[in-house]
């Protein structure tokens, strides 16, 4: 019998130790032990499901995926060191030299870092559409491309692409989706659900919750879950099954810590509406969001993510960060704590003026990654701030 998402979250659990543990204990090890012979040539001939190597597998490990698997709606998955370790292997492991992908422009900075910079030293390319504009995508896709890929919500403008037309797109063109459900969490948005291959997350964010670890985890369909888990495991960019043990734990308070970031954060939102010193407010869940709609359709609630843009420009956007007092100036983001980041001296300031404009990230943008401190706390600093 199918369990609501609370309870999953809750209940699974790998296996026990013979001291029948009521939590997970912690497998600390770096290989296992084979009975005889035959166990272990079986064991490595993949004849049968086991622990050989934590590079590989680990209780702790498996916990976690089975847990993500299980949220949204996968075959398989496997679990990296990092978000970027699993952005990276996911695409090594499917693409070869000569082909081609199709992304969104407005991806996390290093993302794009990795698409410009390193894939074309294996001669696999990149071409770029617009976020707000789906259309475009077919306009670039060629004979070689593989892959269709995007952030939704995007980082750090916070904008909506619809997983539903991208679904289509991709099965239209024989291409696979991968998308990027950082923001957004199993729990807010499955976009397996609307046709998506392959979801990514870098499980540093929102999963964890508190800033305590680094990790990432791709799931998806079971037949690329398995190139991306042979690539996996002979270059080494498993997750450690200490951090797995402490994410599988946050996944059992997912539910609860989001419903209250996305609380605070949607009168946050409301809150810098009324702010004459603001511009622009982008918040998935504010009727005045562009894809408003869109984000009602494919999510359960906005996420804790607030963009906005300061009067003044970059002056103002940094005169801002240094006024605050309670808030973080962090990189990170879905943490306890309140951040605020100004993406254009910092996260994106490595792409060029005319690369940012593009994607909304404008020299006055404000990214706030809302907390779970009291909301006026919250907005007392953001005020003060701000006048």
């Amino acid at each position: 019998m199918d369990k609501h998402f609370e309870t999953e979250a809750i209940r699974i659990q790998t296996e026990r130790s013979q001291f029948l543990e009521h939590s997970t204990p912690l497998y600390l090890t770096s290989s296992y032990v084979f009975e005889d012979a035959e166990d272990m040539r079986a064991s490595f001939a993949e004849e049968k499901e086991r622990n050989i190597y934590s590079r590989y597998s680990n209780p702790n490990t498996s916990e976690f995926i089975d847990k993500i698997c299980k949220m949204e709606g996968a075959e398989a998955g496997f679990a990296f060191a990092t978000g970027m370790s699993a952005v990276f292997s996911t695409f090594a492991a499917l693409l070869n030299a000569g082909d081609h992908i199709v992304s969104s422009r407005s991806i996390f900075g290093t993302s794009h870092g990795l698409f410009t910079k390193f894939l074309p030293k294996w001669n696999i390319t990149t071409s770029y559409f617009n976020s707000n504009d789906l259309d475009a995508i077919e306009k670039v896709i060629q004979p070689n491309t593989k892959i269709l890929y995007a952030e939704s919500p995007t980082n750090p403008a916070v904008d909506i692409l619809d997983l539903q037309r991208l679904g289509d797109i991709a099965k239209k063109h024989n291409l696979w989706l991968v998308i990027d459900n950082c923001f957004a969490t199993p729990y807010l948005q499955n976009p397996i659900q609307f046709g998506a291959d392959l979801v990514i997350h870098s499980a540093t964010k929102l999963i964890d919750g508190q800033g305590r670890v680094l990790g990432g985890i791709t799931v998806g369909r079971a037949d690329l879950m398995q190139e991306i888990y042979l690539f996996s495991r002979n270059t080494g960019p498993a997750l450690s099954p200490f951090n797995a043990w402490v994410l599988s734990k946050s996944l059992e308070t997912l539910a609860v810590r989001v419903d209250r970031h996305c609380e605070n954060a949607e009168k946050v939102a409301l809150f810098l509406e009324t702010h004459d010193k603001v511009n622009v407010v982008k918040y998935p869940f504010l009727k005045s969001h562009p894809q408003y709609e869109i984000a009602k359709k494919q999510m359960k609630k906005g996420g804790n993510i607030v963009a906005f843009e300061v009067k003044g420009g970059i002056e103002a956007g940094r005169n801002f960060l240094n006024k605050i007092k309670m808030a973080s100036l962090s990189a990170n983001l879905g943490d306890t704590r309140t951040i605020v980041t100004h993406p254009a001296s910092t996260t994106h300031s490595k792409l060029s003026e005319t690369d940012r404009l593009e994607v909304g990230i404008t020299d006055g943008l404000v990214r706030v990654s809302v907390g779970l401190e009291n909301v006026e706390d919250i907005i007392n600093d953001l005020k003060q701030a701000l006048d």
